[in-house]
C-alpha cells in the first residue's frame, strides 16, 4: 500500500468518524421532532442492507452469486448461532427433492466462500465436542445401577454389623 492510498482511507474514516459526531450533536441539540427524524433516517440506512438470516429473495436482489450447502433439520439451530457470529448473509431454503428425514439448502453469496468454510469448521468442531462429552445412556444407566447395588451392599452390611453387635452385648 502506498502513502497515498493511505493517505485517502484515513481522510475518508476520519470524515466518517466527524459526520458521526456531528449526528450525535444534533440528536442532543434537536428537539423531539428531529430527533425521530434522525432516528428513522438511521433506520432506512441500517435496512437498505439486509444482514444475517434473511429470505432467499432478498438474497438474490443484492446481486450477487450464490452457493449452496445441504445441512439437516438437526443442524439448523447451531449452525444459525455460529452464522450469526461470523456476520454471514445467507437463506435457508428447504430440500423438497429429498426423500425421508427433511434436509435444508444453506444459500450464501459466493464472496463469503471463506468465511462459510471457517464457520462450518468451528459448528463440526462445537459438535464434535458435544458428541464427546456425552455418554450414552446405556452407559448412565448401567452406572447407576452399580450406584444402587453398592448403596445396598453396604446397607446390608451395616444391618448385619448392627445385629452381630446387639447379640454380642446381650
Amino acid at each position: 500500500m502506498s502513502k497515498d492510498v493511505l493517505k485517502v482511507a484515513m481522510r475518508k474514516w476520519l470524515s466518517a468518524k466527524e459526520q458521526k459526531k456531528q449526528e450525535k450533536r444534533q440528536i442532543k441539540v434537536a428537539g423531539k421532532s428531529e430527533k425521530r427524524r434522525i432516528r428513522e433516517r438511521n433506520k432506512i440506512k441500517q435496512k437498505e442492507m439486509p444482514r444475517g438470516k434473511q429470505n432467499l429473495r432478498k438474497l438474490m436482489d443484492q446481486k450477487m452469486e450464490l452457493k449452496n450447502i445441504p445441512i439437516t433439520k438437526d443442524n439448523i439451530k447451531s449452525f444459525d448461532r455460529i452464522a450469526r457470529k461470523y456476520g454471514v448473509d445467507y437463506s435457508l431454503k428447504k430440500d423438497v427433492a429429498s426423500k425421508g428425514t427433511p434436509k435444508y439448502l444453506v444459500f450464501f453469496k459466493a464472496k463469503d466462500v471463506d468465511v462459510i468454510t471457517a464457520a462450518f469448521q468451528e459448528y463440526a468442531g462445537v459438535t464434535l465436542k458435544k458428541k464427546e462429552k456425552r455418554a450414552s445412556v446405556h452407559k448412565k444407566l448401567e452406572n447407576a445401577k452399580m450406584v444402587v447395588k453398592n448403596r445396598a451392599r453396604k446397607e446390608k452390611q451395616r444391618i448385619r454389623q448392627k445385629i452381630k453387635h446387639r447379640e454380642q452385648s446381650r
